[in-house]
Order: C-alpha cells, then structure tokens, then sequence
C-alpha cells in the first residue's frame, strides 16, 4: 500500500510539473496572430518538439538557421571563425529580399559612414544595421533558443510590420558565441536530468559542476574577450563586426533564477567619452521592450544594476564603436533546466525564458526601425571629431619588439584603428608618462608608433588609451582600469600637442623581428630572455630535446648585450643534435618568431662567458595544474593558455580531489591557481606532503588566493606572512571603532564598494636580478584585486613590491587611501627556498584575461626558470 501511495505522489508531482510546462507554451506564444511563409519551417518543425520542451545542441542550431537559408531569399548563413574545439561560430543577415540582392552596396555605403563620417551623408531610406548576439555565456542557454525563433519570425513573417522592418534594417543574428560551452552545459544538463522534470533547484539536474558552462574551451569569459581578441571566437566575429558596424547592439545573457528580467538603462559607473545621448537612446530601447512585457504581464527591472563602464562587454564594446551597445538579463542560468521554481513559489519556464528574449529581440528591431535616421545620426555624430571629448592629440609607442609593442599595434589594427609609424626621428615638447602622469620633453625615433585620435575610432581609442578614465562611482561589476600601455607594461606617452612628424600609415600587421645570426655556429647559439617570445623558443628547444642553460648573470658580446636568463645552447653539451642543430635553430627562430644568435666562441667582452658556473643547466620540468573545486576556474584557465596556447608547453591539469592520492615526486612544479576554502580541501596530511615535496626540490608556485593560504597564519606551509595592520590597542574605546560598523543599511553596497579595489593598476618594483623576474622591465603595473599583501622579511626574497610611497602608488582605477596605505611598499611577489626547494608567491593575477599580461613572465620564470636556480 505504501509503494502504492508513493507511486501515486509521483506521478501527480509529474503531471502538475508537465502540466505547467504546457501551460506556459500555452502562455507564451510566439506572435500566433501574424500570418507566416509556410513554406518556411517553424523551430517546432525542425527540432521535432516545442521550443521549451528541450535543449538544443550546437549543430541542431545551426543546422536549423542553415535550412531557412537555404528555403528563403531574405537570409544568408555565413561562418566567421571555429572555436577551439572545432565547432564552427556562424552569423547570419536577413534583410528583405530586394536589400538582399543590393546586400554588398548596402555595406560599402555603411562602411564609408563609419569611416569617413566627416564627408558622408545619411543616405535616404539607407538601412540600419541592427546585429543580436546570443550566447556568450554557454550556461545562459535559452538566448540561442530565443535566436531560431526570432530568426523565423523575421524570414517567415508576412504581416506589413514584419516588411517594413526588413525593408529598412539589416539585422544581423550572432546564434551562439560560445558554441563549445553551450554543448558543455547541454550534454552535463541531459546527462543529469531526471524522466520527472524536478523543479527544485537544489537537485542535479540544477547544480552544474566545475568548470561550468559558462566558458569556452580554455575556461575564459568571451564576454570580456571583445577588445582584446584572444580567442578564435572574438577574432572572426570583430573581424565580421568591423565590416559591417552596426548601429544597435544587444547581448542576451541569463541571470540567477529568481531574478526578473534585466532590460535597458543599466546603472553608474558609466562611461563618461560616450556621446551625451547614448543614454536617452538606451532608455528608448528599455521602453520599447518594456511595451511588450507590461502586454505579456512578465516581471521586469531596469536602472539599478548592471553597469558597461567596462569596454571589454558585448554590451559595452559597440558604444565605443560608436553604436547603441545593450544588454539583456533573462532570470534562469545553468539553475534554470527547462523549469526551476524561484523564492516566491513561482515555476519558471524554460519556455518563458526563451519568450521574454524572443519579445525583448523583436522589439529592439522595432525600435530601431521606428527611429532609423535618428539613430543612423548618432552613429555618424559620435564617429565624427564633434563628438570627441579631451584635449589628446596621439599616443606614442616607442618601437620595442622585445615587448608586448607589437601586439598593441596588431590589436588596433584588428579593431580599425589607424596607426601611423614616424619616418624621422621626432621631439615631443609636453609627452606625459604614464608612470606618474606628468609632461616633459622626450625624443622618440623613426619607427615609434604613433596613435592619432583625429579619427573615427576616437571613442575606442580613448578608452582605451587614457590612463584614467573618470570615475564617478566605485561599485562595478567588473574592473576599474584598462588601460593598455598599464595592462602590456609600455612605455608609452600622450600628449596634448599635435604632432609634426613625417609618418606611413600601417597597412599590415607587424611581426616581431627573427631569424638567425650567424648560421653554422661552432661553440654555441644563444636566446637573448628578454625577447617577448623566448619562453615559446625555450619549450621548443626542449620538445627537440636540446640540453639548455640559462644565464644567471648576463653578457655582452660584439656590442649586443644579453639579459639575465638569456638561453644557452652549447654545441659541446649537445653532440647528440650535432647533425641537426644549425637547420633547429633556424627552425625554431622562425618558428617562436625570435632572434637566435650563433657563436664561434664562449668568451664574452662583458659579464659571463658561456661556459661560466653561472650558465644555469635549466631541465624540462613536469608541471601539474591544480584545477576543480576550490580554485578559480578563470585563473585556472588563463594559466593553462597562457602555457598551451602562448608558450607551447603542456601542462597537467590535476583535480583538487587527487591531490592527496598522487606521487606527488613525479612533478618538479606544480602550480596553485586562484584558491578558495583550501583549508577544507586539504587535510593536514596533504598540507605536509606539500611542504615535504617542497623541501626535496619541487617548486609550489601559487597566485591570487592560494597565495593568502600557504602563509604562516593560514595552512602553515611558509613562514611568510600576510601584512596586517596593527591592531588599536584598546578595542573597546569608542574612538577606535570603525565608522564603517555604523553605516546606513540602505548604503552598505556603496560603502563596501569605497573599501574594496575593483581591479586597479598599482605601481611596483622589480628586482630582474632575480630568476622571477628575468627579462622584464625594473618598473611594472600590477593589476590588483584584493586588499591583501605580503609582509617584507629577510627570510625570502622580495621579488616585487608596491611602491613606497602611499600617495604615488595608485597608478590608475580606483583605491581608497586607506588600501593606498595598506599596500605601500609591500610585497606582492617573492621566493622562499625550504630545503631543496623554493614556494612563488605570486599574490596578483600576472596574465588577467590574457590582456594584462606586463607580469606574465613571471608565471612563464616561475614554471621555465627559476626550478634551475
């Protein structure tokens, strides 16, 4: 009788939960009183079910907007990139059949007013451009779903509106941004969800495991890769987006599940070099959506969160470009399933969730049709010099192809901008450095760079450039600062002036100096460290099984000076290679794109001969990646990138849960990535492997959290210790207590946002004497996240710290003078030997999002070097 009753309970459960999922199909209905192409096949008819019913795959997506190109004349598919795993990033244009056979003029006469908006006039009857992008998230799924539908809608629909909005607009649909962590999170949801849908959010079917579908292939956030490019996805599609630069841009994204729907304006901090306007035209928008969910009686928000100070956003990064950039917050997430009940005992759908993003996306083409010249004006005035706000003539980039110059100059290329290259050498009367802000006389050669803003990217390169922009709030959702030559650790400069110069406008992009000096060496052939590419030279000399040494000191020879960790390849020490080692080195210059010199004798003029006690024998250590639960899988990612994709050297990527069960002895590295709650993931008993793994030779590199917990006063690995304010010494004297216990609740948020560093540049020093930090700069911008730092002592070694002094060490972003104070002359980078090994300290993030990478040969020394010294 029991089993019985139990039976019974389920089934009504199951029914009440598949009864309400057709009651919402039944609610939100796809605009079913227009008529429609029948020729043209529904989602419902390709997929086989109900939008709602399921999740799509990445081909099924695909496929389906693939099969309305093939049946309709008003669309077009196209592929602009392939994401790491090989799955193809399509886009596809539907317009109205005549614009479609005119579809090439059409751009051409867009492309000359985005870039030559001085001279060119807004056409009569000219269309806009309007490009959605869903997706970016792979754990936000229901925008794809919500893409197939607004998709048919525009190619299927035969009502006049329907027309009229194809007759004069472009839209552009970008499906799925991330179709590698879109099929991530789909395959983990099917192969989790129970046969009786489960609406609780605390069961399996709602809880996503680490790494999450969130990110692409290397764990990284598209959605800040807009700007800088890294990945495959983000380079077809701003390749794609330059050509056509549209006007309106939303991105659809999903939100924790008890959220309601997120639509335009968003909140402060704003970006103050966007034209005055943007923000009247970002509320139109919201209104507009707004007129459909108030019809739909579906829950909404505006204002109040969510801010686009960062430029990075596919919601940010087209107002730079001088659109109407937007974002779209739909409740739901990985939570979400295909139906998940929120706080307030409401059943939310995955159908709702797909309707709400379908109305908010035929909206936004509504609108801008409504508003086409106005809007098609605003892009021309913010492209226009009117629009430009400052007083900056250029920005200067002296040529140095041992740094990250180039890659700078190769991004703004990509990104439209024009960059000129000085024929003569020039004098800058007031070139402020970006060091400490202040102007001076400085000389630049033939060759340096030269960045105008008399053009019409000025938007994105302002942004981009200024080493501060205005503040006016500092609770962000992201970071504070940006600023290139900070985030590449140039030694840049602006100015106020404009320059008189003979210059050539770049063309092509430019490629780091390489090849070979003096081939057919016979004592030894030599890597200079301070080369941007040597550590990628360095894994290739040992993938070829090259026995290497590392320079401790450096040299000179024949004028060319040499920097400490510069490679040395001794022909005596690789008799084995003896056949083959002149054609590898030519290989492998060409190859890692560096500079290989060849000598025919180890006596150097200055410093160091070759064959010196302090040429380092540097082996090919085995690395292990601590990776799962308990460390940040961003953190995580960007260092197996930055060694998988930039260096070329593979790495292990070990489970948390493993690390216990191990040989820990068959490693000589293993790094530690951004952790959390580690005293909860690792026993006293793995803690004292660790530290007995150390003391035998191995070397613990640690970063960002995981930094914090092997001090002294945490797991007890080091002796190093976290800086700590002193204490008052008496506690309960009321004039010791912090005025911040006393705050209003109402101001909470704003005052805890006055307390924290939200991603803020920080002045620093560094020793490049030591292995840590060969071949870098002795100065360096430190992108910094948390309050915490390391207290200096004679028992390690510092390899970095924060300027001294409190008042300059605030490079750019935001950070209250009491952080200012905390951080002064601390340590944010160090080395403690213990026995036969040695622990890094690496408290800051050196390779952020693969774009604030002026630290990352510290990560590189780390691993490659500093296990040999």
């Amino acid at each position: 009788m029991k089993r019985i009753l139990v039976t019974l309970f389920i089934l009504c459960i199951s029914e009440s939960v598949q009864g309400q999922t057709q009651e919402a199909i039944n609610r939100f209905q796809f605009d079913p009183d227009i008529s429609y192409d029948n020729s043209i096949p529904t989602p419902k008819d390709y997929l086989g079910y109900d939008l709602g019913e399921e999740y799509a795959f990445h081909y099924q997506v695909m496929g389906y907007l693939k099969q309305l190109a093939e049946l309709s004349d008003k669309i077009t598919f196209h592929e602009y990139a392939r994401s790491h795993e090989g799955r193809s990033v399509n886009y596809v244009v539907i317009t109205s059949a005549a614009n479609q056979a005119n579809i090439d003029q059409i751009k051409k006469v867009n492309y000359e007013l985005a870039n030559n908006p001085e001279n060119a006039t807004v056409a009569e009857g000219q269309p806009i451009i309007v490009w959605m992008s869903y997706n970016v998230h792979g754990n936000e799924p229901s925008s794809s779903e919500a893409a197939m539908q607004t998709a048919y809608r525009l190619v299927a629909g035969n009502d006049s509106e329907t027309q009229k909005w194809l007759d004069n607009s472009v839209v552009i649909i970008d499906p799925m941004i991330n179709p590698d962590g879109r099929d991530r999170y789909v395959y983990w949801y099917k192969s989790s969800r129970a046969a009786v849908l489960n609406t609780n959010a605390e069961d399996l079917e709602h809880d996503e495991i680490w790494p999450g579908g969130r990110t692409n292939h290397y764990w990284f956030d598209l959605n800040r890769d807009w700007v800088w490019l890294v990945h495959p996805e983000s380079q077809g599609r701003i390749n794609v987006y330059q050509q056509w630069m549209p006007q309106v841009h939303i991105d659809f994204h999903e939100q924790g599940f008890n959220n309601n729907y997120f639509t335009m304006p968003g909140t402060t901090p704003r970006n103050h070099e966007l034209p005055a306007d943007y923000e009247m035209w970002a509320d139109v928008f919201g209104r507009g959506a707004i007129e459909e969910f108030d019809k739909a009686k579906v829950n909404f928000e505006t204002r109040e969160r969510f801010d686009f100070f960062y430029p990075g956003y596919g919601s940010s990064y087209p107002s730079i470009m001088g659109g109407i950039g937007m974002l779209a917050e739909q409740g739901g997430h990985s939570r979400g399933g295909r139906a998940v009940e929120t706080n307030d005992g409401y059943v939310l759908t995955l159908r709702q969730r797909i309707f709400d993003h379908y109305k908010n996306g035929v909206s936004i083409v509504k609108t801008s049709v409504e508003n086409r010249a106005e809007l098609l004006s605003y892009f021309k005035d913010a492209r226009s010099q009117s629009s430009q706000k400052g007083n900056t003539k250029a920005y200067i980039l002296p040529d140095n192809p041992n740094d990250y110059t180039y890659d700078v100059v190769n991004l703004m290329l990509k990104q439209g901008v024009a960059v000129e290259r000085a024929t003569e050498d020039f004098t800058i009367r007031n070139a402020y450095s970006y060091w400490d802000g202040t102007a001076s006389s400085r000389n630049f050669m033939s060759g340096d760079f030269i960045i105008k803003t008399n053009q019409p990217a000025h938007l994105f390169i302002n942004t981009l450039m200024r080493r501060q922009l205005e503040i006016k709030d500092s609770v962000m959702y992201d970071m504070s600062t940006w600023s290139v030559p900070l985030a590449y650790n140039l030694d840049a400069a602006w100015t106020t002036s404009n320059i008189r110069v003979n210059s050539q406008r770049i063309e092509n992009h430019v490629v780091h100096p390489n090849g070979i000096e003096n081939t057919n060496a016979s004592y030894a052939y030599v890597v200079g460290w301070n080369q941007r590419n040597a550590p990628k030279a360095l894994a290739q000399l040992w993938k070829r099984g090259y026995k290497v040494r590392a320079s401790e000191k450096g040299f000179t020879k024949d004028g060319m000076a040499y920097s400490r960790g510069s490679l040395v390849v001794l022909l005596g020490r690789n008799q084995h290679k003896k056949d083959s080692i002149d054609d590898d080195m030519k290989a492998i210059a060409d190859y890692a794109n560096v500079k290989v010199a060849g000598f025919n004798t180890g006596r150097m003029d200055e410093g160091s001969d070759l064959g010196s006690p302090s040429m380092r024998p540097i082996a090919e250590p085995k690395v292990g990646l601590m990776m799962d639960s308990g460390f940040n899988s961003y953190t995580a990612g960007q260092i197996w990138f930055l060694f998988d994709k930039w260096t070329e050297f593979g790495i292990s990527r070990i489970r948390s849960t493993s690390v216990g069960g191990i040989d820990l002895s068959s490693y000589d590295v293993i790094i530690m990535p951004g952790g959390f709650g580690l005293n909860n993931r690792f026993n006293e008993a793995t803690r004292n492997e660790l530290k007995n793994w150390v003391r035998n030779g191995g070397t613990l590199v640690a970063t960002e959290g995981s930094t914090s917990w092997l001090t002294k006063d945490q797991s007890g690995i080091t002796s190093v210790e976290l800086f700590e304010e002193d204490d008052k010494d008496d506690k309960d004297d009321e004039d010791n207590i912090d005025p911040a216990a006393y705050t209003m609740y109402k101001d909470r948020e704003d005052s805890s946002g006055l307390r924290r560093i939200p991603g803020s540049a920080f002045k620093a020093i560094v020793d490049n004497s030591h292995p840590l930090a060969f071949g870098m700069s002795d100065k360096l911008y430190s992108l910094k996240f948390s309050d915490n730092a390391l207290k200096p002592d004679p028992g390690f070694s510092t390899v970095g710290y924060y300027h001294k002094d409190a008042d300059e060490v605030l490079a750019s972003g935001y950070s209250s003078q009491e952080n200012k104070n905390k951080a002064a002359g601390k340590t944010f980078a160090a080395v403690q030997n213990m026995g036969r090994g040695q622990v890094v300290f690496l408290l800051d993030n050196t390779q952020y999002r693969m774009f604030w990478v002026g630290p990352a040969r510290m990560m590189q020394n780390a691993v490659m070097i500093v296990p040999g010294f």
